[in-house]
């Protein structure tokens, strides 16, 4: 680094913003996980000192196990033989593949959209999206929950437009805040299926109807609840029959289908003109083929496997009743998302660690900002294959760390 009449000491400054991580218990230390294929969610932690533990992973976004399903696997192997590696460029220069044009077929014909746009990631298509809907329609005022991913509060807040800001799940505010302004105003209004640290539901019917009554174009981020709710897998919008009143519909393809990228799926006016004017979609290189292929099959099979959807749904439930038996503090809304509230980021941190290395329990300690201080949490994500033993020594190692920690034992209300 170069000196300045003046030196600054860089290497001080990042010593200091570390130190308030830990000083403040919030320091997040990533392990090495190696997953090995029909074994989820038994996998193997590598030590630092190189020695390899076998653990269980209780917080991963691989909701279903998709990631090891044969029929996944199978597509990803074909691909990759046909094609090779990479795409080869952005979409428009040379990474348009039959690969990537029959995945958004898929996606539109799960959504009943007419059309879907891939993107490396639901991030960046939350960020591209939004960021580029007032090119689109100049003046557009977005009205966002409060608690949206933190891709939709960038791309609102990079898109240089209008926004508001309405209590969560509160529609009542949400009416006040649309009355208030121009109805003349080009208007969006954006929230999610399933918030995924309470694992709460947005009221989607009661936004539909606000937003005909107003005029405003709907923007729901289905990324928790694709291949999970609704009969083929398409999120709580079909679980509820409210698809064809979303506008814009935006999921993933890293959570239950197993794979990677992102996509929203709207009319094909919609998809074209993101495609055309969203600088996240233009200059970046599309997914490599096999990932595309992979994904491809991952939602084509998962929209007819509605038995692994229940099973998934039922082990949640089983965790949860276990969980209240003995009076652990979790939130239940319903969905297959479990947090159990510490409150305390060292706590919260110091439980994770000893799961980790007492009881081989893999989950990770969340705490501000992805929630807000005085709400850390364990967050367990049960899925189709986490079964009898594997929630049986959960839920043990879970009573027996309780009990050592020395805390509070009452069942959070919904």
């Amino acid at each position: 680094m170069g000196k300045g009449e003046q030196s600054v000491d860089y290497t001080a400054g990042l010593d200091q913003a570390l130190q308030r991580l830990h000083d403040e218990g919030r320091y997040r230390t990533f392990i090495d996980i190696e997953r090995r294929n029909g074994n989820f969610p038994h996998a193997i932690w590598r030590k630092p000192d190189g020695t390899e533990t076998p653990v269980t992973v209780w917080c991963g976004n691989d909701y279903l196990g998709m990631g090891q399903h044969p029929a996944v696997l199978s597509a990803m192997h074909e691909a990759l033989d046909a094609t090779g590696a990479g795409s080869g460029g952005t979409r428009n220069i040379s990474g348009t593949t039959v690969y990537h044009k029959r995945l958004e077929a898929e996606l539109a014909d799960l959504h009943r959209k007419e059309a879907a746009l891939l993107f490396t990631s639901a991030y960046i298509a939350n960020d591209a999206t939004l960021s580029t809907l007032p090119k689109l329609f100049p003046g557009l005022i977005i009205y966002s929950d409060a608690l949206n991913h933190a891709s939709m509060i960038e791309g609102i807040r990079r898109n240089g437009g209008q926004k508001r800001i309405f209590k969560h799940n509160d529609v009542a505010h949400l009416r006040e805040l649309l009355a208030a302004d121009d109805p003349a105003a080009p208007k969006l209004i954006a929230f999610e299926s399933v918030y995924s640290m309470d694992g709460d539901f947005g009221p989607i019917e009661e936004i539909c109807d606000l937003a005909q009554e107003f005029g405003a174009l709907t923007y729901i981020d289905e990324v928790h609840a694709v291949g999970m709710y609704g009969p083929r897998g398409a999120g709580v919008a079909e679980r509820d029959g409210l698809m064809g009143r979303i506008d814009i519909i935006n999921g993933t393809l890293a959570k239950a289908y197993g794979v990677m990228g992102g996509y929203i799926a709207a009319s094909a006016k919609m998809c074209d003109a993101i495609r055309s004017y969203a600088p996240g979609f233009i200059f970046t290189t599309s997914l490599p083929p096999a990932v595309a292929a992979g994904a491809a099959a991952s939602v084509a099979h998962l929209k007819t496997d509605a038995a692994l959807r229940e099973r998934h749904q039922t082990q949640a439930k089983i965790l949860k009743l276990r969980l209240k038996a003995l009076g652990l503090p979790f939130i239940d809304h319903g969905s297959h998302i479990v947090p159990v509230i510490v409150g305390d980021p060292v706590h919260t941190k110091q439980i994770s660690d000893m799961l980790l290395d007492q009881f081989g329990i893999y989950v990770q300690p969340i705490n501000f900002p992805t929630v807000p201080r005085g709400t850390e949490r364990l967050r367990f994500t049960p899925s189709p294959v986490h079964g009898p033993k594997e929630i049986d020594a959960l839920v043990s190692a879970m009573d027996q760390l309780w009990s050592h920690c020395a805390l509070n034992r009452a069942e959070l209300s919904a």
